[in-house]
């Protein structure tokens, strides 16, 4: 019994390497396949918003470790200090950034940057983080560290898997739910996830970047 219990954890854990593995290369052949989409708009945030393209943002991923997620720039690269302040004089935007870490009129995002994030664009770059082994395609959101006792007893869950581009929580509304109701999501996520559930979601990410859900 003990040797089919080793056996079977070895083979566990052999497929999930060889899962990141097959994600990591499959991240790089869609970085390569979508280069000049990528170029394209590089060059329309230079020429609206100047440089930097890429927005690093530091995040909580698999066992608790910290890593930069990488977006396309959105906003001004001050865009921190314009927040706090916009806070301070506006209290109903502050209520809302408390409950759900997202503002649905978001003074600081550009006109571009508001298309980008409509059609998820501005995430695409996050296939440099799965093709760093940071990421996966399918998973929670990745936490930043100010977010981490939102989680509170269930933070250990969310550390036990590979955060994702896409999960349980982009398909079920997104900004359109509470953060309680993400929290939930996640955990679901950890506690049923399985190769056919990581399809469906997927499946399920096209018509609610198409129909724009929960997005801001």
């Amino acid at each position: 019994m003990r040797n089919a219990a080793l056996s079977s954890g070895s083979r566990s854990i052999a497929n999930v390497f060889g899962k990141h593995i097959i994600q990591k290369w499959l991240a790089i052949a869609l970085l390569l396949i979508i280069a000049p989409v990528l170029a394209a708009i590089a060059v329309r945030i230079v020429l609206t918003d100047g440089a930097p393209v890429l927005y690093r943002s530091r995040r909580v991923g698999f066992g608790g470790r910290e890593f930069y997620m990488f977006k396309f720039r959105t906003m001004p690269v001050n865009g921190d200090a314009l927040l706090s302040e916009h806070l301070q004089r506006d209290h109903a935007a502050a209520e809302e950034w408390r409950a759900i870490r997202k503002l649905r009129n978001d003074p600081r995002i550009s006109r571009f940057g508001r298309f980008l994030r409509k059609t998820s664009l501005d995430e695409i770059p996050q296939l440099i983080n799965i093709a760093r082994g940071e990421m996966s395609f399918v998973g929670p959101r990745p936490l930043p560290p100010a977010e981490i006792a939102r989680y509170g007893e269930h933070f250990p869950a969310y550390c036990s898997v590979m955060p994702g581009l896409t999960g349980l929580w982009q398909v079920s509304g997104r900004s359109d739910t509470s953060y309680e109701q993400r929290v939930a999501l996640d955990v679901q996520y950890v506690r049923s996830r399985s190769m056919l559930l990581d399809w469906k979601i997927l499946l399920l990410t096209v018509p609610a970047v198409i129909l724009r859900r929960g997005a801001v």
